[in-house]
């Protein structure tokens, strides 16, 4: 009897959809998800639910209530996507209008994460969450389409842009600099280009935090920047990876136009994280000790 009387009382766990769950982002959200045991999480790949089907996404959330849906899916392949605009366009702009329309109906708060390609990437100050949107190149394009899709069909939509993301799960710039540093002798690397490297577990953990202990405001005005804290470029971030882990391997800075690319990148996309730190009171770590963090995983578990 008392048991049950407790029992009864105990909160309801709130249900969390994570989609794009198999991608870097995804999988550190797969990780979390042990250590929010207040939380129902349900974790879907694109092969599970393919976000671009409207009808396969409104019969998902037919069959179960969602009181949130963090969209961790995405086309990343920025110079693929010059040549597949359609493919880039219908993952990262129609399938999150779609998501965004489901989730109004269905009342879940959507939060869905964009870039910093959506700027032009000519600034000499940190870009504020309302500077001027000007996309260069087709996957720039598709993130800001899907920005403006999101919400049109669900003003609600909570969007973060991010930029330099990187994890020990997937392909990114950290692992493909440790692979090249154990393949060769010496490597170039860009050194003109300015940003803020951003670790997926931070962004995650930022998140669920958010979620679990603020009360999300939905307002007019809910597009946030999150990164790591510092400025650097990608000479400087493949440097510390060789500091970080005794490489021997020589590195040499180049500028963009000894690295011809199909897309063209942001000179400088720094990104300014006051907002959502003020609004949530959160503290983003340094870039460096989050990249400390990352490796460490990497030499304890390869992944």
């Amino acid at each position: 009897m008392y048991l049950n009387k407790y029992l009864t009382s105990l909160p309801e766990k709130k249900n969390i959809l994570v989609t794009g769950a198999n991608g870097q982002l995804g999988m550190e959200f797969r990780v979390l998800s042990e250590k929010y045991a207040g939380f129902n999480f349900s974790f879907v790949s694109r092969d599970e639910l393919a976000i671009e089907n409207f009808i396969a996404v409104e019969n998902y959330f037919q069959l179960q209530s969602f009181d949130y849906c963090i969209n961790c899916a995405a086309y990343t392949a920025v110079d693929k996507a010059e040549t597949e605009k359609e493919k880039a366009f219908l993952i990262n702009a129609d399938a999150v209008g779609n998501l965004a329309a489901v989730c109004k109906k269905y009342q879940t708060q959507l939060v869905h994460f964009s870039t910093d390609y959506v700027f032009d990437g000519t600034a000499t100050v940190p870009y504020k969450e309302d500077a001027v949107t000007m996309p260069s190149g087709v996957y720039a394009a598709s993130k800001l389409k899907g920005e403006e899709l999101a919400m049109q069909n669900n003003a609600e939509t909570i969007i973060i842009r991010t930029s330099w993301v990187y994890s020990s799960f997937g392909t990114n710039f950290v692992k493909t600099m440790l692979r090249l540093m154990k393949e060769r002798n010496s490597i170039n690397v860009v050194d003109d280009q300015l940003g803020c490297p951003t670790y997926a577990a931070d962004l995650a953990e930022t998140v669920m935090f958010i979620i679990d202990k603020c009360a999300i405001t939905n307002n007019q005005n809910s597009i946030f920047n999150y990164c790591n804290a510092g400025i650097t470029s990608w000479y400087e971030f493949a440097s510390e990876i060789k500091r970080l882990t005794g490489s021997s391997c020589i590195i040499s800075p180049i500028p963009t136009t000894s690295y011809s690319t199909p897309a063209k990148r942001p000179q400088y996309s720094v990104l300014d994280t006051n907002k959502i730190q003020e609004m949530f009171g959160i503290v983003i770590p340094d870039w460096k000790v989050s990249l400390e963090k990352c490796l460490s995983l990497l030499h304890q578990a390869p992944r």
